[in-house]
């Protein structure tokens, strides 16, 4: 990136950071934020009621979760491409419009086969704005990091609360097919204000000049992908089967969406507090530990007690789950003081942890087709959170610009 490019994009930030129009930005990420995860949280508590009417097996409902997912992982790389090409504005546009089709094919979903590809349109949508969304918060604040990553990352958990309640009310008043489909509302609703709000400079030619495959070689990327998407795999894995699970032991319908979104409630309470307290602090590893230890009270709580204290269960992993997820971002975008660069870097870690985070749903209905139960599931997830507690002591504020010398 030249250096006039570079000063150019300084100047952006100064100009959106300092602007009347910050509030307005900040308000427009939320909104984005919010639209990416109800058409996921959505399923959950309706899952029965898709299964009974349409002959889902515990895998194909699955990938409902699983293939989004993977999508996150494999057009995260596509999306910083397409922001080379034409500008962050236009990508994260088209990809808004893409979340919206998605949701809006469910009216007529009759199948798997047409459930999946409807989940794996919204996803390609989702999976570019999470590609995008990162560098461009550091960029339009730069200051202010930790309090721009901690709205997105808690609106996004927010509005996966949002689509857990609201979905088995809908299913109720309007079938299935209306509550999977009217997340398509808001998505166009945003789409309008992006399209009408975001500056035109908010996206410089220079933002998506650094590749992705440039960190295809370093080992400190591939740590943080791996502790993105290991970590984070806990939460699709509760998104796709906790309301299925408490079904299992008794709940109905209207509960256990209601447990589900209670989880997200917290989860977004931590994404949004966790940066807060951190947001002076260098060393953000004792907070990352704080969270990932209560993650760990919330999987043991499910493999062991689970009818003990559902809602303290769910709240111990919700807050673990969102503390956890805005604050692996922000390390990752403190690797890299350029927007442009630790962007990249944002893409690419998450284009890699989504894979993983992939994995999670998939694992568990491979489990229970074959007979498992879902204690073994949070058994192995608390397995995996104990591990990732390890890899966190790697995470030394002062290898940062050591583990990057060579990008």
């Amino acid at each position: 990136m030249t250096d006039s490019n570079t000063a150019s994009a300084t100047r952006l930030s100064r100009t959106v950071a300092g602007s009347p129009g910050a509030l307005v930005l900040l308000a427009l990420v939320m909104l984005v934020g919010l639209n990416l995860r109800p058409f996921l949280t959505s399923v959950g508590p309706v899952l029965e009621i898709v299964r009974n009417d349409t002959g889902l097996g515990f895998r194909a409902a699955a990938m409902l979760t699983t293939l989004p997912f993977v999508l996150m992982g494999v057009v995260a790389g596509a999306g910083v491409g397409l922001a080379r090409r034409f500008g962050e504005k236009p990508a994260l546009t088209a990809a808004l419009l893409l979340l919206a089709a998605g949701c809006t094919s469910r009216l007529w979903a009759s199948s798997s086969a047409s459930l999946i590809t409807g989940a794996g349109i919204a996803g390609a949508g989702v999976a570019v704005i999470q590609a995008l969304m990162p560098g461009l918060a550091k960029r339009w604040f730069p200051d202010r990091v930790p309090l721009a990553m901690g709205l997105y990352s808690a609106a996004l958990v927010g509005g996966g609360a949002f689509g857990a309640v609201a979905s088995p009310w809908l299913a109720a008043h309007g079938g299935w097919h209306l509550a999977l489909a009217v997340w398509a509302l808001p998505a166009l609703g945003t789409l309008a204000l992006w399209f009408t709000s975001a500056p035109p400079g908010a996206a410089p030619s220079g933002a998506a000049r650094v590749p992705i495959a440039g960190f295809f070689g370093n080992l400190r990327a591939w740590q943080l992908a791996v502790y993105f998407g290991l970590a984070n795999s806990g939460y699709s894995s509760v998104v796709a089967w906790l309301p299925s699970f408490y079904r299992q032991i008794g709940m109905s319908s209207q509960a256990s969406g209601n447990l589900l979104a209670w989880m997200a409630v917290f989860q977004a309470a931590g994404a949004l507090v966790m940066p807060m307290l951190v947001r002076r602090a260098v060393d953000k590893r004792g907070a990352l530990w704080l969270t990932l230890a209560l993650q760990a009270a919330g999987f043991a709580g499910f493999a062991l007690v689970p009818a003990l204290a559902p809602w303290l269960l769910v709240a111990c992993a919700g807050v673990g789950l969102g503390g956890f997820f805005s604050l692996s971002l922000i390390v990752t975008l403190d690797h890299l003081p350029d927007a442009q660069r630790a962007g990249a870097l944002a893409a690419f870690v998450q284009g890699v942890g989504f894979l993983i985070v992939a994995a999670g749903p998939w694992l568990i209905g491979w489990l229970r087709d074959v007979g498992g139960s879902f204690t073994t599931a949070w058994t192995m997830h608390l397995a995996v959170v104990l591990a990732m507690g390890a890899l966190t002591a790697a995470f030394s504020p002062a290898s940062y610009r050591r583990s990057m010398e060579r990008v």
